[in-house]
């Protein structure tokens, strides 16, 4: 197992991170898997045989039961296992109940810090912007749980790029505790990130943990042009996300994928994620396996190496449009941009050159 530094932090964690969306089964989260305590646990036990020391949670994974099997089955096992957890949707029916208020985040803590069994969290991230609370207070309710010793790092997922910058500035205006990792999603099946998100990271120097990094099973070769889906999937059983707004890409995605991991003699999934964790400035990605079999070949993944051509090939038929400014930027500006510009720009000129060449 590689294992990375998050961010600017001192924290180093594995490149590959266990999450328990799968847990527990309730609610709208039936549909990505029902893992109960005894499979947490064999799940748990490959992960750390396989060196993995992050394990990701947040409130709203089952109204909190995954947060509740995830600390039953950490009990009593290394501190040297990280723990995130996250805030901001509802936990209740009252009108305070959701959000990141100073008095939702301290109660929500309270709540997680009891579900998991723990004494703090190492990573807390802010799970999606709220509009309606000013920055400041989100930041101040976030100081005051690491003043404490509730919270260690905390991290924001979801956010925009202008509603990360305008976090990050408030925090380093006003001396709070500032984010040291996105999570976010990223994958073959939508690179939105590369347009604000990654180049940030770099820029800023922010970890960054992908979630859903096979977009929810999409890109583990099952769904194929002309096939039927697996009545198992996350999509047969009702589960939205992604969304995918270009489905002939999806196709072509997926059968570069397939091809490459013939040529590997190993599964599209693994591909998928070798392709992923290799990409400038991703620090780990989370997997969210419902079977032992899935984790088993998606932990393989970190010693998969695929050559510079198979990356090409990947990047080339799942590349994002080049919405302005940025075309601008690379027809008029390359020259003059940094690493986190070339994220995005460096494999956009590369098949902007290759294309018209072929003209």
């Amino acid at each position: 197992m590689q294992y990375r530094q998050l961010g600017r932090s001192g924290l180093r964690i594995s490149a590959l991170n266990f999450g328990s969306v799968t847990f527990g089964g309730q609610g709208n989260f039936a549909a990505t898997g029902k893992v109960d305590v005894a499979e947490a646990t064999r799940m748990v036990d490959i992960c750390v045989e396989h060196g993995v020391n992050m394990f990701d949670t947040a409130d709203a994974y089952s109204g909190g039961e995954a947060e509740e099997i995830l600390g039953r089955v950490l009990q009593g096992r290394s501190r040297e296992l990280l723990v995130t957890s996250k805030v901001r949707f509802p936990t209740g029916k009252g009108p305070n109940e959701q959000g990141l208020s100073r008095h939702h985040i301290l109660n929500a803590c309270e709540d997680s810090l009891r579900r998991l069994g723990r004494d703090h969290i190492d990573l807390y991230y802010l799970h999606e912007w709220d509009g309606l609370t000013p920055v400041e207070e989100t930041l101040e309710a976030l100081q005051t749980l690491r003043d404490q010793g509730k919270i260690r790092y905390a991290g924001i997922s979801n956010f925009s790029g202008w509603q990360a910058m305008k976090l990050l500035g408030a925090a380093e205006r006003d001396r709070l505790i500032a984010p040291v990792s996105q999570q976010l999603y990223y994958s073959l099946e939508a690179r939105d990130a590369e347009y604000e998100l990654l180049p940030l990271a770099v820029d800023q120097g922010l970890g960054v943990q992908v979630w859903s990094p096979l977009a929810c099973g999409l890109l583990t070769g099952k769904y194929r042009r002309g096939k039927t889906a697996p009545e198992d999937s996350r999509r047969i059983s009702g589960w939205p996300e992604p969304e995918v707004r270009d489905l002939k890409k999806l196709y072509d995605t997926v059968e570069v994928l397939v091809q490459i991991a013939e040529e590997h003699s190993v599964s599209a999934a693994r591909v998928a994620l070798a392709w992923t964790l290799h990409k400038p400035g991703i620090t780990s990605l989370v997997l969210g396996a419902r079977k032992e079999s899935q984790l088993l070949d998606n932990l393989a993944a970190a010693s998969l190496r695929l050559t510079q051509e198979q990356v090409r090939r990947l990047d080339d038929v799942s590349a994002p449009d080049l919405i302005y400014p940025y075309w601008h930027q690379n027809r008029n500006a390359f020259d003059r941009l940094s690493k986190a510009d070339l994220v995005l720009q460096g494999p956009a000129k590369r098949l902007r050159v290759a294309l018209e060449t072929k003209k």
